[in-house]
């Protein structure tokens, strides 16, 4: 008599842990997507500025328009402006790129 009891417990249980189950799934798939982090680039700097490198430095596209070159320019510039506590060499690194993504570079280099 015991045997049977058990035996309906236990069916009980998984049915119970089967259906939390499925509703914990359905409330996982239904969450709001939460965008990833971003992978940056892990390399240094190049010895003469290329239009790719100058784009990753700005974090813009390498075919964006001049428009968004220049705010992308401000907004790193803000965050690394020498006067802030940011680096020179970093400075004249994202002067560089916004130079040679507007078309004024001479590739001569940065000042360092």
């Amino acid at each position: 008599m015991a045997t049977p009891m058990i035996a309906g417990a236990a069916v009980a249980a998984a049915a119970v842990a089967g259906r939390y189950g499925i509703l914990a799934w359905q409330a996982f798939k239904a969450r709001p997507r939460v965008p990833r982090m971003r992978r940056f680039y892990e390399g240094g700097f190049q010895s003469s500025m290329t239009r790719r490198e100058a784009a990753l430095i700005l974090g813009v596209r390498e075919s964006v328009v001049a428009d968004k070159v220049k705010e992308a320019h401000r907004r790193v510039m803000v965050a690394n402006h020498p006067d802030a506590g940011g680096s020179h060499y970093l400075a004249s690194k994202i002067n560089e790129a916004k130079d040679m993504m507007l078309g004024k570079s001479n590739n001569s280099g940065s000042a360092f």
